[in-house]
C-alpha cells in the first residue's frame, strides 16, 4: 500500500510544502494578481487561512536567486497559463516581511521584535553588503539596520532604502511582499499600545509604499482593513480585497471540491458530512470555503472533530467586545447561537479603538475575523448589508467559551468546584441548586437558549475538571451520541454520562419529566457502552433539562 503523503501542519515554506506534503494548489492566484494591475494589493482574510504559505509561494515564485526555483512551479497550474506568466518566474529582487510574531504586551518588546524583523531581511540580502553597486550613504545604512544600531527614524525608512539599494545593484523594481501586517495593531489595541503601534506602521507603510519609483508590485495580507485615517494615510492607491469580495475567493481556504480531493485521497469519504457540519460555512464573496487549518489537523488527528481553529487564539479581542456588548446586541448573539440570522451593515474599514462604539462595528468586526459569515450581501450606495450567521460547528464553540470565561471572571472558583464534588457524589440536589444560581447570576441572554447552548454551557465548565476527568461531548457510544461524558483519569473515581434537553416554555412537572427522559435515553441507547469498555464499574448518570433559568435533574 503507497504510503500517503503528510499533512503540512505549521509547515508555511512554500518549497518545502509543495515537495514533501499534501499540496492543494493555489498557483493561480500569482495569475490573478498580476492580471488585477494594482500596484499595492491588500488581501485580508481569518488568520490561518493560508495567508503566509501563499505569501512564501509568491516570494518563489517572483524572486531572483542562485536557484532555479521554476521547478517548483512548472507541474503546477500557473506553468499551463502560457509565457506572459512563466517569464515573471525569477525576475525580480523581492523583499519579504512577516509580522505574525509581533506580539508583546509592551511596546519596547514589540518594537524589538520589529527590528529584528526588518534586519533580518536586510541580513538576507547579503549581496548589498559592501557592493560598489549601491550609494556609500546607502551602504553605511545597511550596516545600522544589520547590526542593530540604527535610530526609530531609520527603521521607519527602511523599506524604502531596501528597494532603491537592491533596485541599484539588480537594475530591476522590487516585489515587496508583507505578511500579517496588523499584527502589531491588533496586539497594540489589545495591550495598551495602540497609538506607538499605529505611528510606527503608518511611517514605515508610507515611505515604503508611497510613489516609490522602485517598486513594481506590493502585495500585503492581514486580517482586517484597518481604516484609511489610521495607517494607509496619503496611500491612495491601495486596492483591498476582504471577503465580501469575489476576486481572490478560492485562494485563501479550502473549496467544497479541494475537501471532497482530500477526503477521497485519505480514503475518508464516509466522514466528508461530519467535516462539513464543523468546518464548512464559510462564504468568500461568492466561493464556499472551509476552514484549512482545521481540515488538515481533522485528518491527521484520525478524523477526530475538535476545535483546532478557536485552540490557537486567546481570543481576546473577542472577549474584550463580548464584555462591552449592549441590550440589542447580546440579543442578536443569542438569536446566532440559536441559529438564527442577523442583518446588519457591515464596515470594512476598522478602526480598533471604535470596535466598543456601534453593534455595525462589531459585526463587522466579527465576520471578517472569521467569527461570523455572510449568508447574503446587498451593497446598497456603497455600503454592505449583511445577512450574518454563525459559520459552523466550531465557530461556535468560541462564543460558549470566551462567554462562560467572562462570567467565571466574576465569581471565584467555588461553582465549579462544587459542580465537580455534587457530581461525583451523586448529589443531584445540590447540583440542581448550583447550576439555578448560576443561571440565576447569569446575563440576561441565557433566557430561552436551545439544548446545543445549554449542553455548551455544561461542557464548558466541565472541561475545567481537567485534574481528574476528561472530558468529551457528541462522541458514538453505544447505539447514539452522549452529550457529556466524563472519563476518569483516577482508578476509582465514577465515569460521568450527561444528557441534556431544554424548553422554551414548560411547568416544573413538563420539566422534570424531561429531565427523566433525557435519563432514560441514556439507558435505552446504551450511552455507557464506551465507560464499560475501559473498565470503569461505577458510572453516575444523569438527565439535565433546562427551560430559562429553570433546571431539573434525574439521576442514577
Amino acid at each position: 500500500m503507497q504510503r500517503k503523503l503528510r499533512l503540512p501542519i505549521g509547515s508555511t515554506n512554500y518549497k518545502e510544502v509543495c515537495t514533501h506534503y499534501y499540496y492543494l494548489d493555489k498557483t493561480l492566484l500569482i495569475k490573478d494578481i498580476l492580471d488585477d494591475g494594482a500596484k499595492i494589493l491588500l488581501l485580508t482574510r481569518p488568520r490561518r487561512f493560508g495567508k503566509t504559505l501563499n505569501m512564501d509561494m509568491l516570494r518563489t515564485f517572483f524572486e531572483k536567486t542562485g536557484e532555479d526555483t521554476s521547478s517548483y512551479f512548472k507541474n503546477k497550474k500557473i506553468w499551463q497559463q502560457g509565457e506572459a506568466y512563466t517569464k515573471e518566474q525569477g525576475k525580480y529582487p523581492v523583499i519579504y516581511l512577516s509580522l505574525k510574531d509581533i506580539k508583546s504586551s509592551e511596546w519596547e518588546t514589540a518594537f524589538g521584535l520589529l527590528k529584528l524583523v526588518i534586519a533580518s531581511e536586510f541580513s538576507r540580502h547579503r549581496e548589498l553588503d559592501d557592493s560598489t553597486k549601491i550609494a556609500e550613504e546607502d551602504s553605511s545604512f545597511y550596516k545600522k539596520i544589520v547590526n542593530g544600531t540604527a535610530a526609530k527614524e531609520d527603521y521607519m525608512l527602511s523599506l524604502r532604502r531596501l528597494s532603491q539599494m537592491l533596485q541599484a545593484y539588480y537594475e530591476l523594481p522590487v516585489v515587496i511582499i508583507i505578511d500579517e501586517y496588523d499584527t502589531p495593531i491588533q496586539e497594540g489595541y489589545v495591550n495598551g499600545y495602540y497609538a506607538q503601534s499605529v505611528e510606527f506602521i503608518r511611517n514605515f507603510f508610507s515611505a515604503a509604499l508611497k510613489d516609490n519609483p522602485y517598486v513594481k508590485l506590493s502585495v500585503m495580507t492581514g486580517i482586517l482593513r484597518v481604516a484609511k485615517e489610521s495607517i494607509f494615510s496619503g496611500l491612495n492607491n491601495v486596492r483591498v480585497y476582504s471577503v465580501l469580495d469575489k476576486r481572490f475567493s478560492s485562494y485563501f481556504g479550502f473549496t467544497s471540491a479541494e475537501v471532497q480531493t482530500m477526503a477521497e485521497y485519505y480514503e475518508a469519504e464516509a466522514k466528508l458530512p461530519e467535516i462539513k457540519q464543523w468546518y464548512d460555512g464559510y462564504k468568500f464573496g461568492e466561493v464556499e470555503i472551509y476552514n484549512p487549518w482545521s481540515v488538515i489537523n481533522y485528518f491527521a488527528n484520525d478524523c477526530e472533530a475538535e476545535p483546532y481553529w478557536v485552540q490557537t487564539s486567546a481570543n481576546l479581542t473577542i472577549r474584550e467586545i463580548i464584555k462591552n456588548l449592549d441590550e440589542s446586541a447580546c440579543e442578536q448573539l443569542r438569536e446566532l447561537l440559536n441559529g438564527a440570522t442577523v442583518q446588519s451593515v457591515v464596515e470594512t474599514d476598522i478602526i480598533y479603538p471604535s470596535l466598543r462604539d456601534t453593534t455595525t462595528n462589531i459585526f463587522g468586526f466579527l465576520l471578517l475575523t472569521g467569527y461570523l459569515k455572510a449568508v447574503k450581501t446587498v451593497k446598497l450606495e456603497g455600503m454592505n448589508i449583511c445577512e450574518l450567521a454563525i459559520p459552523n460547528k466550531e465557530v461556535k464553540t468560541v462564543y460558549r467559551r470566551e462567554i462562560l470565561s467572562l462570567l467565571q471572571e466574576s465569581r471565584s472558583g467555588d461553582t465549579i468546584n462544587k459542580l465537580q464534588l455534587y457530581l461525583i457524589t451523586k448529589n443531584s440536589k445540590q447540583l440542581q441548586a448550583a447550576l439555578r444560581k448560576f443561571l440565576l447570576e447569569a446575563v440576561s441572554f441565557y433566557d430561552g437558549l436551545q439544548e446545543n447552548y445549554y449542553q455548551g454551557l455544561l461542557l464548558g465548565m466541565t472541561g475545567m475538571f481537567t485534574n481528574d476527568y476528561y472530558p468529551l461531548s457528541n462522541r458514538e457510544s453505544g447505539e447514539g451520541r452522549f452529550d457529556i461524558q466524563l472519563t476518569p483519569k483516577t482508578q476509582g473515581m465514577p465515569g460521568i454520562i450527561i444528557e441534556i434537553k431544554a424548553a422554551k416554555e414548560a411547568s416544573a412537572e413538563q420539566l422534570k419529566k424531561l429531565a427523566e427522559q433525557a435519563l432514560e435515553q441514556i439507558e435505552v441507547k446504551h450511552y455507557d457502552t464506551e465507560l464499560r469498555r475501559q473498565g470503569i464499574g461505577t458510572i453516575y448518570k444523569y438527565g439535565i433539562a433546562f427551560c430559562g433559568k429553570k433546571v431539573e435533574i434525574a439521576t442514577k
